[in-house]
């Protein structure tokens, strides 16, 4: 404890310098202000070998400041992340000046919320990967550096570690790597889940709906699938700088023929929610809805990856969108608190605190020592998306815009309006929506 006080001590010395040199706390810069205290672990070892034992415990108490820390984090774990929040301060009575007000949000709605008044956000907040650009553009998220980037990018999966990034910065602690899509079937009807035409046959022959959310996210499934691409680039700050984008092409074709075969199906049903589904045998879901799925299905129960599917003579393998919930600590005026943020992210974001997690509430988690407890390991919805993974691509930045006009697609294509078009007519539509995919980054 004395060598971690005695680096915590030192990092908030650090951190005090170069606000003074910058004229002052107040105009600093907060969101660099963690560099110094990101490499309080290497400063403990090298400071504690050259010390004597005398050295380390007159080091003075360091003052990490009081009053509360504010954490946004979904409903689902808010129980959760209190005990682990109790936990931490118990492990570090030194930082116990602070208490802790949790409260629940989306992680899908944070972004918009924090954006709107950083200055009031919350100091802690879990989001999708994909706001990663607005935050960073906002200054919303503190640059995670020193140990603490190593920490995220040597303990977490390469997607997670890649989603925590903003070109060559890191900008949050990865929570999960479970936020993409596999399918659940009924095993008594569905007898080969690796094909997406014997699935939409089952389902026929025994009147059972086959679901598959055709909307922005989903739909990538079948464009990557064909191997076409579009990724939005940014700078540093976050900014759309570039695109990639290769879907009116031949392989953009196969995919808009292949998603309009399957909508045309009698059984087909755009969705991807199992509460909301009715009479289906087959769905392509998320790990989220693993205890609605098994309570319907019961012993019929089963997982799979995407299935592959057949266009004009050639099969594809299903790929998509592969998501990570994220951790981000806001800029702080205060290098105490900053240190106590900082660390307490790290521990909600450890090894012990996604088990807990998992165990609790099902998330599947990032770290590569949790990915290889027995108990994730036997979990057929994370075994089948942890399959499934292998197939995606880690979710960059998008711009908003994007999931509008992608949803629209989708939307047209399932509605039945390209029913009859020709090639020439189909490579129009993917002209058009490539178009305004470009004019986003003009």
């Amino acid at each position: 404890m004395k060598k971690r006080v005695l680096a915590l001590v030192m990092s908030t010395a650090m951190i005090a310098s170069v606000l003074t040199a910058c004229g002052g706390k107040d105009e600093a810069p907060a969101q660099d202000t963690n560099n110094a205290a990101a490499d309080n672990n290497a400063s403990a070892d090298s400071n504690a070998s050259a010390d004597n034992s005398n050295a380390s415990t007159d080091a003075p108490a360091m003052d990490f400041g009081s009053g509360e820390i504010k954490i946004w984090v979904p409903d689902a774990v808010t129980g959760v992340t209190e005990t682990l929040c109790n936990s931490f301060f118990e492990a570090h009575p030194e930082m116990n000046g602070y208490t802790v007000a949790i409260e629940p949000m989306g992680e899908g709605d944070a972004a918009g919320n924090v954006i709107t008044d950083v200055e009031a956000a919350p100091d802690l907040y879990a989001f999708a990967q994909d706001q990663m650009a607005r935050l960073v553009t906002a200054g919303a998220l503190t640059t995670i550096s020193g140990d603490y980037a190593t920490f995220v990018q040597e303990s977490n999966d390469a997607g997670a570690a890649a989603a925590a990034k903003v070109g060559n910065e890191v900008y949050a602690f990865p929570l999960t790597s479970d936020n993409g899509y596999f399918l659940y079937y009924d095993k008594s009807v569905v007898t080969d889940p690796s094909s997406l035409e014997q699935i939409i046959a089952d389902c026929e022959a025994a009147g059972k709906n086959f679901y598959f959310d055709t909307g922005s996210w989903y739909q990538t499934a079948f464009f990557f699938g064909t191997g076409c691409e579009l990724s939005f680039e940014t700078d540093e700050k976050g900014n759309f700088t570039g695109i990639k984008n290769t879907y009116a092409s031949e392989n953009g074709l196969k995919a808009m023929k292949a998603i309009r075969t399957m909508s045309e199906s009698k059984i087909y049903m755009d969705g991807s929610n199992v509460g909301d589904a009715v009479n289906w045998a087959a769905i392509v879901d998320g790990t989220w809805d693993s205890s609605a799925a098994k309570e319907i299905l019961g012993d019929n129960y089963a997982c799979a990856p995407l299935p592959k599917f057949t266009v004009d003579g050639e099969t594809f393998q299903l790929g998509g969108f592969g998501g990570f919930k994220l951790m981000g600590v806001k800029p702080q005026a205060e290098a105490g608190k900053l240190v106590v943020c900082l660390e307490l992210a790290k521990y909600l974001s450890d090894t012990d605190a996604q088990l807990t997690r998992f165990k609790e509430v099902g998330w599947g988690p990032s770290n590569l020592a949790a990915q290889q407890d027995p108990a994730v390991q036997a979990d057929e919805a994370l075994s089948a998306l942890g399959q499934q993974l292998q197939y995606t691509i880690p979710q960059g930045q998008y711009p908003g815009e994007y999931w509008s006009e992608a949803d629209a697609l989708g939307e047209t294509i399932c509605g039945g309006n390209f029913k009859g078009y020709t090639d020439e007519q189909l490579m129009a539509e993917l002209e058009s929506f490539a178009s305004k995919m470009d004019a986003l980054v003009q």
